[in-house]
């Protein structure tokens, strides 16, 4: 019997139980289409963290004060960090591998332009903030070194600020009030939405010594609330780490085992993330698994059914010629066949699920196309395998035993 002959009288089989043939492929096709919805959600939060983190910028690392590790810690109301430790980390003799730094020093306001208020955060900064957070204006400009130093009134506001004060005007050359102090919008910034951590659309960004002066007690106006440090490049961040280490660790007097500081990198916290997204896929993929598993029980239930009902069958092959390695293969066939066609339709169920969830859930649920190829290829293998015993079973059969049955 030929191979082309073996798929055609496979598939006749498979015809003449049609019902029985669906019901056995249920759970492989249930099993290849939650794997790759589980897979699918997984790669798509990953990618999905991955493109907000690269938004904060790669680059990109936060000097906070109080240390992670149980060390020292600022006094309560007060601040480790202050603006010399940023002009430290400025100097390029201090630290070569960083490009650019932006103290910050914050405080939560209400914000009112005329009978309109809106509550938002401060960022007290430099000039260099759009440079090191790679922060864009829509319109207007950003302040400049003289008005930082003057504590000029000036305010840039982002973007969820300025909706809400200026609807039908634009913000810039109009004036706001915080905290009974009149200041003057130069400049608007451009919108990069809201992250796990916070929301950098809505803040008000004014010199920094305009909130040191003005809008912050002065108990807390030599402290820092951070500061940002963009490393020349994603390959510095590991050497700009250890050079703001060692220069605030000089600086504040303290030692590894007591500093009164942390650094957070973006690439440490995206390694962070996608390990944990990695193994939350991999444990719900498992779970899910086990439906192929309990699939390839009903191949192997089904096809042990098939070899007994086919008794009869397999005794006149045998009679006529057929060897034990063409009766195994061709059970191995109708397995393989069963297993390939739930897998296929449970790739299609998965790219439909994936077409719905997208949407409903504003996630993109990716499913690749090595991905499907190697559901395809589990489906064909859990049907090979299942079918193996029914199929050795069907091949030692004795003839004359075979030929007895009633079946």
């Amino acid at each position: 019997m030929s191979w082309s002959e073996t798929f055609r009288t496979a598939i006749e089989a498979l015809l003449g139980r049609r019902m029985r043939s669906l019901l056995t492929m249920l759970g492989i096709l249930i099993g290849i289409a939650a794997v790759m919805l589980t897979v699918g959600l997984g790669e798509g939060a990953r990618h999905q963290i991955t493109a907000e983190i690269n938004k904060l910028g790669s680059n990109l690392l936060i000097v906070m004060p109080g240390s992670l590790s149980g060390g020292s810690a600022a006094a309560p109301g007060a601040s480790s960090l202050t603006l010399a430790d940023a002009a430290l980390l400025s100097d390029p003799a201090v630290a070569p591998d960083v490009a650019g730094v932006a103290p910050v020093m914050g405080t939560r306001v209400s914000v009112q332009r005329g009978t309109e208020s809106w509550s938002s955060t401060t960022t007290g900064t430099t000039v260099d903030w759009t440079d090191v957070r790679g922060r864009a204006l829509v319109d207007g400009r950003f302040f400049t070194e003289v008005e930082q130093a003057s504590a000029a009134q000036v305010a840039v506001l982002g973007p969820t600020v300025a909706g809400h004060l200026f609807e039908d005007s634009p913000a810039v050359g109009q004036e706001i009030v915080m905290s009974g102090q009149t200041f003057l919008v130069v400049g608007v910034l451009e919108s990069v939405g809201a992250n796990a951590m916070s929301n950098d659309d809505d803040l008000v960004v004014l010199p920094i010594t305009t909130v040191a002066q003005r809008l912050v007690p002065p108990a807390m106006a030599g402290g820092l609330q951070s500061i940002y440090v963009a490393a020349r490049d994603d390959a510095s961040i590991s050497s700009a780490h250890q050079q703001i280490t060692r220069a605030l660790t000089v600086n504040h007097g303290t030692t590894s085992a007591d500093q009164d500081f942390s650094i957070m990198t973006f690439q440490a916290l995206l390694t962070a993330m996608d390990t944990m997204t990695g193994v939350l896929t991999t444990l719900l993929a498992g779970l899910a698994g086990i439906s192929l598993v309990v699939g390839g029980i009903g191949v192997m239930n089904i096809m042990l059914v098939s070899v007994t009902e086919r008794v009869r069958e397999i005794g006149l092959r045998k009679a006529l010629g057929a060897t034990p390695a063409l009766i195994r293969r061709q059970f191995l066939v109708e397995a393989g066949i069963l297993g390939l066609l739930g897998g296929a339709l449970g790739v299609l169920l998965g790219i439909t699920g994936a077409l719905i969830l997208t949407p409903l859930l504003d996630l993109q649920v990716t499913v690749s196309l090595p991905a499907t190829a190697l559901a395809l290829a589990v489906s064909l293998g859990i049907g090979i395998i299942a079918g193996t015993y029914p199929a050795s079973r069907a091949a030692n059969l004795p003839p004359i035993d075979a030929l007895r049955s009633d079946r």
